[in-house]
């Protein structure tokens, strides 16, 4: 059996909480230098943004020392190099910190924020926050939750640790506890538990339910309701529990109930997207409790959201976009 080859350190610091990219050459290829495959790799970046680059001497091997445009390309060999980062609008709520110990961050994200970086999202991400105020650059996060859902997320201070934590997610040994705001529907039969098959394909916005085998099973709960304040029909608030976490499960199953959260600008329709910095009318989903035995100290977690939905505390300022009330208008 082959010995994988370690992965070297990264020579190059973290930029804004971020990490550099990292690039291993291919075991085999024809190319002839390390820059004829970087082009290729990184074709939509375009050839002179790599020629850009290797005459900077943004491109470092793992000693720390610039790559040549010329170097020869070696399989197996490893570079790294920050990318530029996006121009990326500030989300003007922060990152609360509800538990802290020498293994786990626990915090409590606010709508808006991505949980990681990813495309034009980076800088401006909760771990990448995270970081940077905490100053633990090897944080890294268990798992994440959708942009525009706000509540806990669980990250991990250790890197060696990590994988214990996430494996308490993959095993769905996490108990998890949404909280919704969506109409009242009076003939909705609840509590009820959904089971459907949803699938998401790579590079469609929304996910949707099909005929199959179930892969996803959420808990529904009303919880209240009343009427709705300026206009027709009710509102209610929801508990929900995932017992699985396929892509925008809730926000599928809350649409298939007739009842989709509010704010939600891809169910049951995908409507045009507001302007950047448009920070008003969030989704009504928070991620409200985290419930597990730590995998690493064996003590048992109950962690707790301190948010509050707009639409439930003020649904007319919430439907205006003027709400600012408890948790920076989340």
């Amino acid at each position: 059996m082959r010995r994988k080859t370690p992965i070297p350190p990264s020579p190059l610091p973290q930029r804004h909480g971020v990490d550099p990219v990292r690039v291993r050459l291919p075991a085999a290829g024809t190319w002839g230098t390390v820059r004829e495959h970087l082009v290729e790799r990184l074709s939509g970046a375009g050839g002179g943004v790599v020629d850009g680059m290797f005459a900077a001497g943004r491109i470092v091997g793992a000693d720390g020392r610039p790559v040549t445009a010329d170097a020869p390309f070696v399989p197996g060999m490893f570079v790294w190099f920050h990318r530029d980062l996006p121009d990326e609008v500030p989300v003007p709520f922060p990152v609360a910190v509800v538990h802290r110990d020498e293994h786990i961050v626990v915090a409590d994200k606010p709508h808006f924020l991505a949980t990681t970086p990813r495309g034009s999202h980076v800088a401006e991400t909760a771990l990448a926050r995270l970081r940077r105020e905490l100053d633990l650059p090897a944080l890294t996060a268990a798992h994440r939750l959708d942009r525009l859902t706000a509540g806990l997320v669980l990250f991990t201070v250790r890197p060696e640790e990590r994988g214990a934590y996430q494996t308490l997610f993959r095993d769905r040994r996490v108990r998890k506890e949404y909280e919704a705001v969506a109409p009242y529907a009076p003939a909705l039969a609840l509590p009820r538990t959904v089971r459907s098959r949803i699938v998401k394909e790579r590079g469609v916005l929304t996910a949707r339910e099909v005929p199959g085998e179930p892969n996803a099973v959420s808990r529904v709960e009303l919880v209240e309701h009343r009427d709705r304040p300026g206009g027709p029909g009710g509102l209610a608030r929801y508990r929900l529990s995932p017992a699985t976490g396929q892509t925008h499960q809730l926000r599928v199953h809350m649409t298939a109930l007739g009842v989709p959260i509010l704010g939600d600008p891809l169910y049951p329709e995908v409507t045009a997207p507001g302007p950047a910095g448009d920070f008003r009318r969030p989704l009504q989903l928070l991620a409200r409790s985290l419930e597990f035995t730590d995998p690493v100290t064996g003590e048992e977690h109950r962690f707790r959201s301190g948010r509050v939905l707009a639409a439930w505390a003020s649904y007319d300022r919430w439907a205006a976009g003027t709400y600012d009330g408890p948790s920076d208008g989340q």
